[in-house]
């Protein structure tokens, strides 16, 4: 019966399978013709890698398509895995092929296992010609690579004839290309006031409105990060440095967003033809170089402003760098915008040469007068100010000279690109570098508490100093982590990168970091941490929200409230722990081995701290005492204010808090004074002199005892002829409370009352008291010989 039934669902299974075969033939059929298409693009980008008259451009946008390319392939090796597994499932199913010797298969069977096998085939084939292509694409990546460092260092190491640059060929030749740039920018001004005057002034209103906005917003809100206050004859160290950062980047900030936001809305809006496009993007850039430079000197030497400076420089001196070094930005920056003004309109090399020669000189020149300024004032009256610091010196005149003599020898190349580094570069690095001293000085002791800003938030939060020093170290630490992110791509752009690239290895560090066999994704780390951050405050809120709105209105115990909260919040922690590491990617089966080696530290060293974690959670658990608890613990007596898994927090009566480990609490006997309920009962013991009338005074403690308000009618107090003291009789009075927590309160008023009716009774209450007898040596002796020997007492000897 059984083989029958086998038979039958193996036969629906085949006649089946020709359907779904069909279905996942079009998928086949589809990643052919993707991996077709491909191997026909890297043949065209192959090309275009071998060319002879690539640029670095068309390099960077060949590697970008590469990469694309390489996902592609990538994406369509990840589809084939369902139907792979399919496959082999059937084929398990289907089963081995009989061998010889055994009854014969079912036509249909071996047909249906020939196709799977053949289709298997076929993906495997395709497969490996994905896998193949993979590699060819590593291979010209690689190419690529090759060929940008090649083209940038021909771009340095090519030597020009600098003789043509003082032809005069050369002035007729600049005179008319300026003609042609005016011709060419007069017939494109004369388009736009004809045909796209409204659309040039909507996109130029609409950028010059949102520049301002940001201005406008940023000098309302930051105002007195921006504009220093000049009655203020000492400021700190701290406000310099942040007015001089603020007003750098604000207003730097505002004019590069007009600039970008016109250049984009100009070409959105179709105002602006290709050639004019390249002109108009060189000139905002070199508008906004020059700017930021301009901004960042003078917030930095602040010539006007001799309490705001950065560096303790002279007045003259200030004037003098600023001007040097806005002056070495312009000539800089005409060299950049020329170079692409020749680019555009054909112009002759010759052309390009001169205007780079006598720039290049000029930045050299500027250099070395900014090597000879002597900005330190003198150390005694009557002497000269002192100059640069030696090695800054130094580095000055060689970079300086260096430009010069390169561009003198026809290496117009490598000076243009000193040039411009020393400009752009030094600009980025200067920020930087106040960026750096800025979080430096904000992560000081006790300096963000002592900012407007942390002074400010102290008042409207409440926070207090130590809150406010980490805030400090956050704030520096943000800092810091925005100077490199922002700073460090501006630097490499600067130095031959480009923005591709830059997107690539971020993409590529982002997604997987791979060290040995273990590999990491910093996107995957970062929503870990963040997946484990919000399940951390959900847990806390969690946690708030059932103890006060779930809890409170149960009129649960407070320690049975404690104990579930500690509990809820444990468990919340671990679990948004697990999904923060399976979130970031990480396998908890490789921790096996961390596990082990915690186990191994567990055994060996980390014994206390497991056996009180353990013992916490028994604590909580069992409840043999909770919050608010009156326990007494060998010689710690106190309230229970805190009961975590490690360890026990105690509060003294002296208000002094003992951390007490779980373990001790666990191993040794706890006396608890409000376990069940807060029920207690307190001795007071009272003694009277020899003679008092017992009965009496055993009334009047009765009744002492049982006026007082606090003490329980049932169980009634008692009085207890406790004893025949030596100097009285003692008596104890026990009486019981609803709440033992309030016994001194009941010792006081019962001793109070106890004092006041024995006065009034004339009842004494004695105190100990020693009879001595002195008498001489002789008088002793009489005594003692006039005593029969049965009234002689031996000494310690024996002796009479």
């Amino acid at each position: 019966m059984l083989a029958l039934l086998q038979q039958f669902f193996i036969a629906a299974f085949i006649l089946l399978a020709p359907l779904h075969a069909f279905a996942q033939g079009d998928i086949i059929g589809q990643q052919q013709q993707a991996i077709e298409k491909v191997d026909e693009a890297i043949d065209a980008l192959a090309d275009v890698v071998a060319s002879e008259a690539v640029d670095d451009a068309a390099l960077v946008d060949a590697r970008l398509e590469l990469e694309k390319l390489s996902r592609d392939l990538l994406e369509s090796g990840v589809k084939f895995r369902p139907r792979l597994s399919e496959i082999n499932d059937r084929l398990d199913q289907l089963g081995p092929a009989r061998g010889e010797g055994e009854p014969p298969e079912p036509e249909v069977v071996v047909q249906e296992r020939q196709r799977l096998l053949d289709e298997k085939a076929t993906i495997n084939a395709m497969i490996g010609e994905a896998e193949t292509l993979s590699v060819r694409i590593g291979r010209l990546v690689d190419d690529v690579a090759q060929k940008r460092r090649e083209l940038f260092t021909n771009a340095l190491s090519r030597r020009f004839d600098i003789s043509a640059a003082f032809g005069p060929e050369v002035a007729e030749e600049f005179s008319s290309d300026i003609k042609r740039l005016y011709g060419t920018v007069s017939s494109w001004l004369n388009y736009v006031t004809q045909v796209k005057l409204r659309a040039a002034l909507l996109a130029a209103g609409a950028s010059l409105l949102c520049a301002l906005a940001l201005l406008i917003g940023g000098r309302r809100y930051f105002g007195d990060f921006i504009t220093p206050d000049i009655d203020v004859e000492e400021p700190s160290y701290l406000a310099r440095l942040t007015v001089a950062l603020s007003s750098t980047l604000l207003p730097s900030a505002a004019l590069a967003l007009f600039l970008s936001l016109t250049y984009f809305l100009f070409h959105a809006f179709g105002v602006l033809p290709d050639e004019i496009a390249q002109l108009l993007r060189a000139l905002f850039i070199v508008i906004a170089t020059v700017f930021f430079v301009y901004r960042l000197t003078s917030a930095a030497l602040a010539p006007r402003m001799p309490s705001w400076r950065l560096l303790p420089i002279e007045c003259g001196a200030s004037s003098r760098l600023c001007w040097l070094v806005a002056a070495m930005a312009g000539v800089t920056a005409f060299d950049y915008f020329m170079g692409r003004v020749y680019s555009v309109i054909g112009s002759q090399l010759s052309l390009t040469v001169a205007t780079s020669l006598g720039a290049t000189v000029a930045v050299g020149v500027l250099l070395i007068l900014i090597g000879m300024v002597r900005p330190f004032p003198p150390k005694e009256e009557g002497e000269k100010p002192r100059p640069w610091p030696v090695s800054f010196r130094l580095l000055i005149f060689l970079v300086g000279i260096a430009t010069i003599l390169a561009a003198l020898f026809g290496y117009i190349g490598f000076a243009r690109f000193l040039s411009q580094q020393v400009v752009v570069t030094g600009a980025i690095l200067a920020t930087m570098y106040i960026g750096f001293l800025t979080s430096g000085a904000i992560g000081g002791e006790g300096a963000f508490a002592r900012s407007r800003t942390g002074r400010l938030m102290a008042e409207r939060l409440g926070l207090d100093e130590g809150v406010m020093d980490q805030l400090g170290l956050v704030a520096a630490l943000g800092i810091n982590i925005l100077v490199v992110l922002i700073g460090a791509p501006m630097i490499l752009l600067q130095w031959g990168f480009h923005l591709a690239d830059l997107t690539t290895w971020t993409y590529g560090i982002a997604n997987e970091i791979r060290i040995g066999s273990i590999s990491f994704s910093i996107i995957g780390i970062l929503t870990g941490i963040v997946v484990l951050v919000l399940g951390y405050f959900i847990t806390r809120w969690f946690q708030a929200w059932l103890d006060g709105s779930v809890m409170a209105r149960s009129r649960m115990d407070t320690g049975v409230r404690n104990s579930i909260r500690t509990a809820i919040g444990y468990v919340g922690v671990a679990i948004a722990a697990l999904i923060g590491i399976s979130a970031a990617g990480i396998d908890l089966s490789n921790l096996a081995l961390v596990a082990g080696a915690l186990s191994l530290g567990i055994g060996f060293g980390l014994q206390n701290i497991v056996s009180n974690f353990v013992s916490g959670l028994i604590l909580l658990v069992e409840r043999p005492f909770k919050a608010g608890d009156w326990i007494v613990a060998g010689a710690v007596s106190g309230t229970v204010k805190k009961i975590s898994v490690r360890a026990t927090e105690i509060e003294t009566f002296q208000r002094q808090t003992v951390i007490l480990p779980n373990s001790e609490l666990i191993n040794a006997a706890v006396g608890n004074w409000t376990h069940k309920n807060s029920l207690g009962r307190l001795e007071i013991p009272v003694g009277v002199a020899y003679g008092s009338d017992v009965r009496r005074v055993h009334g009047i403690l009765m009744d002492i005892a049982r006026s007082h308000p606090l003490v329980l009618k049932n169980p009634e107090p008692f009085v207890h002829f406790a004893n025949f003291g030596d100097s009285s009789l003692d008596f104890e009075v026990r009486v019981y409370l609803a709440d033992i927590l309030r016994q001194l309160e009941v010792q006081n008023d019962i001793r109070f009352a106890i004092v006041e009716a024995f006065d009034k009774e004339g009842i004494e209450i004695p105190f100990p008291q020693r009879d001595l007898h002195l008498r001489s040596g002789f008088a002793a002796a009489s005594d003692l010989q006039a005593k029969s020997p049965e009234q002689q007492v031996p000494d310690e000897k024996g002796e009479g």
